[in-house]
């Protein structure tokens, strides 16, 4: 089902699988059911609904609307209405065995250690009132009452998301249901392929901005903890995560259980870290179109922002966006930047601050499974090797994201360029720095003269 987008098969996910002889007609078993999150019915047809009721025994729930700024009745729509009509289409499953509801670590965002429980106390009405009021008033209306809705929640996504979690809460009932939350997803580990990833949602659209010398400058604090995940391990979870709630026969009155996915205390990630790591090898996976040698700066500050924010895009950009009306293009940075900055702006709350999650029950469902199934189902964060991923994901963001040939000519071009604006940067630097040592000097001599 879809959260009011297209999907389809990405080939290059697939191209292990349909290469086995023995699975070659794997995608062929796959039976597509049309659906829309923001229908009223889930667009879902009374002929494949029929199909669903009777066959289904397995449901993962991640359809959602990730926007941070979407409007609060597209959020409500997506990511908690949608979620209760699919629970009660759960209820009318004959086969049902395992249920499980996507959520996500941030959740509940607005306190600083979350455990694996549910919050109903962080909201400022009820998921069942907040929908009755969506069904009484207009879009526009439910829009207008945002701020008082969301209360100390950042956003409309980790808002609506709460309020779905908040539905399974009090209307799971005696369903065989679990929530699943991973933290910041990014780029696979391995499986099916080493560093795929086909978005720039997260800390991987940062490092695409600045691998182009496009991105310069960023709200970030680099002693807050990153809290991402190899989307790999999340779908191992996920997987794991189903068949624990399946093999759990006895239903209980208490609620559904929870399981958190982040980084291991013992092997943290801090966007310091993150920003050191992605920079040492950024040579090494260097791409043939960047606008200038990518470096990145730090700051938490957001009033100074605006002032940096000039000086490191806006005021380039305006040179570059000159030169290209000047030879007849469409200027296109200055666009780009402000959009850049809306987001930055939308993510301080994640990249300024750090949360400590509890992983009480995924420890036991890992350590309830077989060596074997850990093997397959892989999602250790404790044993993930940070350097080697990171080694991994930029490899793929060059492939996936920036479309650049894995040849060793392209390689080696990208590797040529990079090291042509690093000496470009380094000249600008000595350039601008003695013209600052000429004016203080000047001005020195200036005082003396008075």
């Amino acid at each position: 089902m879809k959260a009011g987008s297209h999907s389809g098969f990405p080939e290059k996910v697939f191209e292990l699988l349909l290469k086995s002889k023995s699975k070659s007609d794997a995608l062929q078993r796959v039976c597509p059911i049309a659906g829309d999150c923001l229908e009223p019915d889930l667009g879902i047809s009374d002929t494949d609904r029929r199909l669903l009721k009777s066959e289904v025994q397995i449901v993962l729930h991640g359809a959602a609307t990730v926007r941070f700024n979407e409007p609060l009745h597209v959020a409500l729509a997506i990511n908690t209405r949608a979620t209760r009509l699919m629970v009660q289409l759960g209820k009318q499953m004959v086969n049902l065995e395992a249920f499980v509801h996507v959520s996500t670590a941030f959740a509940n965002c607005v306190i600083d250690h979350i455990q694996e429980q549910f919050y109903p106390e962080l909201l400022t009405n009820s998921s069942e009132k907040v929908l009755e009021m969506t069904d009484q008033l207009g879009d526009q209306l439910i829009d207008n009452m945002t701020s008082a809705l969301l209360g100390s929640f950042p956003n409309t996504y980790t808002y609506t998301k709460a309020l779905g979690e908040d539905v399974i809460l009090r209307e799971a009932g005696d369903l065989p249901l679990c929530i699943f939350r991973p933290a910041i997803i990014i780029a696979t580990s391995s499986e099916p392929v080493s560093g795929y990833i086909d978005n720039l949602y997260g800390p991987i659209g940062l490092v695409y901005g600045v691998a182009h010398g496009v991105i310069r400058i960023a709200l970030v604090d680099v002693n807050a903890q990153n809290s991402v995940v190899p989307v790999d391990y999340c779908a191992s979870m996920a997987l794991a995560s189903a068949w624990k709630t399946a093999a759990s026969a006895v239903r209980t009155s208490s609620p559904p259980p929870i399981y958190h996915l982040t980084p291991s205390e013992q092997n943290l990630l801090t966007y310091g870290a993150f920003r050191d790591k992605t920079q040492s090898i950024g040579e090494n996976y260097a791409v043939t179109k960047m606008l200038w040698y990518p470096f990145m700066h730090f700051m938490t500050t957001s009033w100074l922002f605006p002032l940096a924010a000039f000086f490191y895009h806006t005021l380039p950009g305006l040179v570059v966006d000159l030169a290209l009306c000047a030879i007849g293009r469409k200027p296109r940075l200055l666009k780009i930047y402000q959009k850049v900055h809306k987001n930055m702006l939308l993510l301080r709350p994640f990249t300024c601050r750090s949360w400590k999650f509890g992983t009480k029950n995924k420890d036991r469902l890992w350590q309830s499974m077989s060596p074997q199934d850990q093997e397959i189902y892989n999602f250790d964060m404790l044993a993930l090797d940070w350097d080697s991923y990171f080694n991994r994901a930029l490899r793929g963001m060059r492939f996936y994201l920036c479309k650049e040939p894995r040849s060793p000519s392209s390689i080696a071009e990208g590797q040529r360029v990079w090291r042509r604006f690093h000496m470009l940067h380094r000249t600008l630097q000595l350039i601008l720095l003695c013209s600052a040592a000429a004016a203080i000097w000047l001005l020195l001599n200036l005082i003396a003269a008075f």
